[in-house]
């Protein structure tokens, strides 16, 4: 609890209050409001997610090591006024916070102005930070509703080697220097893998972000997925149990926030896509389970709109319930099997420009990911375990669920087939990594 009111002390101290405000009303306050009408939604079979992600550009000035989006392709990108068509039917149905995704989404020519249209919104912006340049910056202050979060992938040999460039580290420090020069509430997001685990997945690193002013970091695991995947960057059983008792240990600790969206309250691995707390649409405004499954059924620009479309959805529908049945992990890494069946079955556009999404999915191995029975690590902080508790827990998705605790999955030629432990010990038994 202290730390918490340490991050809130430092938070006042460091951000404009503008921002602070409407990061309270319109993600705090209408967040939680969203979450309790998705709940309710729930219990109906009706289907709508409170955090909407929408990756609003292909393009990008970055070449990462294992990134699956067409980066390479010629651009592609929801036009403004589909954007906010689907933002107003959102809000029509109760949200109020948005993802927003590239590529960069920088890039995009009217990023800021459609950040301008909806002030009664929220919006968190993954970026690389390398296009906020002060007078960016000073627009995202004066707009208040936007929470950019800088990715920073490993210091200067690191970041050049993941991010096919060349002093990608310092450029993207001027972007983070930029956004808390204005005062800008901000994050820095690091995918964890095997090139940066030891150097970002420590306590230094988390101090020098405090002391450059940093509010919040978030740490997601690499999925090694896409076109270019490099299985090598991918962590262990072992270590992915390191990265989640370092957040949990973390935030007693350290004052500053620590986002994860793979875990309850009590530790025990979660899907936001199974649980229907998240779904992603793609520049090309197609309707995504999640942003590295490339398939859909549905386009936000379908009559009806984005709100009818998700809720109606049998593929999305068939995807929640079978990947619940299938792992409390993610579905794509321990069975690609059942995620290729159940495009076969509602017959799924490849959503990506290069139109190798099933080729891709085929040549996938089985691997471990966040589900492993028994090294669930409960939240230690009150305020964390209470707030997912409430408005970010499984919400029941896996209760029926054929859970073995001694193991993990088993890829079943059959496919479809109920769920069979794949080993004794899932620390010990990758059939990938190990």
């Amino acid at each position: 609890m202290s730390m918490l009111i340490k991050l809130a002390a430092r938070a006042l101290r460091t951000a404009d209050k503008r921002c602070l405000l409407k990061f309270a009303w319109n993600f705090g306050v209408k967040g939680a409001l969203s979450v309790e009408r998705f709940k309710r939604r729930a219990k109906r079979g009706e289907y709508f997610p409170p955090f909407l992600y929408i990756s609003i550009i292909n393009s990008c000035n970055l070449r990462c090591q294992g990134c699956w989006v067409d980066v390479e392709a010629p651009r592609e990108n929801l036009e403004l006024g589909a954007l906010n068509r689907l933002i107003q039917d959102a809000k029509e149905n109760g949200n109020s916070f948005f993802g927003i995704l590239g590529g960069e989404p920088f890039m995009h020519p009217d990023l800021l102005e459609m950040l301008a249209s909806h002030p009664d919104c929220y919006f968190q912006v993954f970026t690389n930070g390398q296009f906020i340049t002060q007078s960016v910056a000073a627009e995202l202050r004066r707009l208040g509703n936007v929470t950019p979060l800088i990715s920073i992938e490993g210091r200067e040999i690191v970041s050049d080697e993941r991010r096919g460039r060349t002093d990608v580290f310092n450029k993207t420090m001027r972007g983070l220097e930029n956004c808390i020069r204005e005062r800008i509430l901000t994050g820095v997001a690091t995918s964890v893998c095997q090139t940066n685990i030891s150097e970002l997945l420590t306590e230094n690193w988390l101090k020098e972000l405090i002391r450059l002013g940093a509010h919040y970091v978030w740490f997601h695991t690499y999925r090694p997925v896409g076109p270019k995947m490099n299985a090598e960057l991918a962590l262990t059983p072992a270590q992915l149990v390191q990265v989640r008792k370092f957040v949990v240990a973390m935030r007693t600790k350290m004052p500053i926030g620590i986002i994860d969206a793979y875990y309850d309250h009590d530790g025990q691995a979660l899907c936001p896509m199974s649980t229907g707390v998240s779904h992603h649409v793609s520049p090309r405004g197609e309707i995504e389970p999640c942003p590295i499954i490339q398939f859909a059924c549905e386009n936000v620009q379908d009559s009806g709109g984005a709100f009818k479309a998700i809720r109606d959805s049998a593929f999305l529908r068939d995807f929640r319930n079978l990947s619940a049945q299938a792992t409390r992990g993610c579905v794509v890494l321990e069975r690609p099997d059942l995620v290729k069946e159940l495009v076969q079955k509602h017959g799924a556009r490849d959503t990506t420009v290069r139109q190798t999404a099933m080729a891709e999915l085929e040549s996938m191995q089985p691997r471990f990911s966040q589900w492993l029975p028994g090294e669930e690590v409960p939240e230690q902080n009150p305020v964390y375990w209470l707030a997912k508790r409430l408005w970010f827990s499984d919400f029941g998705a896996y209760q029926h669920a054929p859970h073995d605790v001694r193991g993990k999955t088993q890829v079943l030629k059959t496919s479809l087939d109920p769920v069979k432990p794949l080993a004794d010990n899932p620390i010990q038994n990758d059939p990938v990594l190990t």
